[in-house]
């Protein structure tokens, strides 16, 4: 599947990647003993404490390193400062190729390894760069390209991006499928997405699903994510939220807040959305 896929053409603390800090040894080797007798997880650390200490230049050598060594973990730091221009000239074309190396290279590791979230994130910013294409380049927005890398990653991984943007593409698609988006986007709303939680909210709520039993799910959903979300989405959430409150029934907003906290209470989730 995953070669199928390539065939075609979070982001946390890097300190924390494999399960340990970055280490003052780590750093003193990278400077004082010759590349060819560094691993490349020590260039991964000394990466991360230049990266955190400011000096990016100094990051970007070590992480290059522990990338051409094969360390998916630093091409994927890699990737996401190229994607964000972070302590480099932003250069999607870099970014996708680093991205494009994990997902051809360790595709099929196990959806339970340390790096699997990494690796599931570099497909879903594949995928999302297949929705957009790249301005002169050969990479053209390509739908059903990025449905196939999302459905790997969502189905695969069951990553909780992933699971979002497939839902929002059988959304927003001339085919649409709202029973489908409903059901990756309930998929990713479980683990603590709150745009997800949103957006089900909202499609369970309006008219593409009838009856109380919609309504009050869809408004716990929608109050879920009221209650979590942060930043630039909070106003918009709010707003749903409220306008929803306001249509329904007495009955409906009373079982939904109870609904909503009662999943509060017994889910102490964090799933950061994506770009």
């Amino acid at each position: 599947m995953a070669s199928l896929l390539l065939g075609l053409a979070c982001s946390g603390p890097v300190a924390a990647l494999d399960g340990r800090p970055a280490e003052n040894g780590a750093t003193a080797v990278l400077e004082t003993v010759p590349k060819g007798d560094v691993s490349p997880l020590e260039a991964l650390r000394a990466g991360t404490r230049f990266y955190y200490a400011g000096e990016k230049e100094r990051a970007l050598d070590s992480l290059r390193f522990a990338a051409e060594k094969g360390h998916p973990l630093a091409a994927w730091k890699l990737g996401r400062m190229y994607a964000k221009g972070d302590g480099v000239q932003e250069d999607d074309i870099k970014a996708f190729e680093y991205f494009r190396q994990i997902a051809s290279n360790y595709a099929d590791d196990s959806p339970s390894s340390p790096r699997a979230p990494f690796i599931a994130s570099a497909f879903v910013e594949l995928g999302s760069y297949y929705l957009t294409g790249i301005n002169d380049s050969a990479i053209r927005p390509n739908v059903g390209r990025a449905r196939e890398i999302f459905t790997y990653a969502a189905s695969y991984f069951g990553d909780a991006d992933a699971q979002y943007h497939l839902g929002i593409l059988y959304l927003d698609e001339s085919d649409r499928d709202p029973r489908m988006a409903a059901r990756w986007l309930k998929l990713a709303a479980r683990k603590g997405h709150v745009t997800a939680q949103a957006r089900l909210g909202e499609l369970l709520f309006n008219s593409d699903f009838r009856g109380t039993d919609a309504q009050t799910s869809g408004l716990m959903w929608l109050t879920i994510a009221r209650k979590r979300a942060v930043g630039p989405k909070a106003d918009w959430i709010a707003e749903t939220q409220e306008r929803c409150f306001g249509l329904a029934s007495e009955p409906v907003r009373r079982r939904a807040t109870m609904l909503a906290e009662n999943w509060i209470a017994s889910n102490h989730v964090s799933v950061a959305d994506g770009r």
